[in-house]
């Protein structure tokens, strides 16, 4: 069993072709709350030099701390004690977030041109499967956008996650990134072309996401769910630590305005209903 994986360029199509992706989107959505975009329009030079630039970031800038850090010292003290324990309430992620007004790395050339680029063309990206969700839910086109800006004007919220998941020596005491859904909206998931351990928990299994190169993971927050009335789902998913392999996880979050009041549109009912 696989996530469903979409040609999202058939959606500019016309006839029985769009049709056909309409729907993928639409099960995408309301059955598995994930799913892969493939010819999704990002240029592959430019997902090349987002790969190039993290992945730079994380051993100029990262690397060094990641390996004296508590986390690594909590795992070491762990591992030798031999009792059996997990360190429950930490996740094996280096981790830090883009905002367009926070401090970014500054160390690793090209790396602020580069990921300013790559965050306009996924926010251009959320916007246009946001657009997709509005025409299958029966809403007006644009409906998704104005409800999570909490009205005209761009105020919703658009941050992006960089993360790595290094090489653990002990992945079987300590989760990469411990179960949960999104609280957010729309995400936006650049996961590395190599190195696997997402898995999200469909019909009480989990399942792995394969990792597909230059494709964009997408997948439906919780205020997907509200808005849609439950139709979409909000999909618990994790990362396992793994002992080889440096996992690059690029995840984008295009979320409601602090302005914005989420309800289940007027046209899909007013009472949530969750599956």
């Amino acid at each position: 069993m696989a996530i469903p994986v979409i040609d999202f360029s058939k959606v500019n199509g016309s006839g029985k072709e769009r049709a056909e992706t309409m729907a993928q989107i639409a099960n995408g959505c309301e059955e598995w709350g994930f799913f892969q975009l493939v010819n999704h329009g990002i240029p592959e030079e430019l997902l090349e030099r987002v790969k190039k630039v993290s992945s730079g970031c994380y051993k100029l800038e990262r690397n060094e701390n990641f390996k004296s850090s508590k986390l690594m010292n909590s795992l070491k003290d762990l591992a030798e004690k031999k009792n059996g324990e997990k360190l429950e309430n930490v996740d094996w992620e280096d981790v830090f977030i883009l905002l367009d007004d926070n401090q970014w790395p500054s160390e690793t050339p090209g790396f602020k041109e580069t990921m300013a680029e790559y965050r306009a063309e996924l926010k251009k990206l959320a916007e246009r499967v946001m657009e997709v969700m509005d025409e299958n839910l029966g809403l007006h086109k644009g409906y998704i956008k104005k409800a999570f800006n909490g009205g005209e004007g761009d105020n919703a919220f658009f941050g992006t996650k960089v993360s790595h998941y290094p090489p653990c020596p002990h992945p079987e005491l300590v989760n990469g990134l411990r179960a949960h859904t999104d609280a957010g909206g729309v995400i936006l998931l650049f996961q590395d072309d190599e190195v696997g351990g997402l898995q999200i928990l469909k019909d009480g299994q989990w399942i792995d996401v394969q990792p597909l190169k230059n494709a964009i993971v997408i997948n439906t927050g919780d205020q997907i769910e509200v808005l849609s009335n439950g139709r979409y789902k909000s999909t618990w998913h994790r990362v396992l630590a793994t002992p080889n392999g440096n996992r690059r996880s690029i995840a984008s979050f295009y979320n409601p305005s602090l302005k914005a009041t989420i309800a289940p549109a007027p046209e899909l009912g007013r009472k949530l209903t969750r599956r």
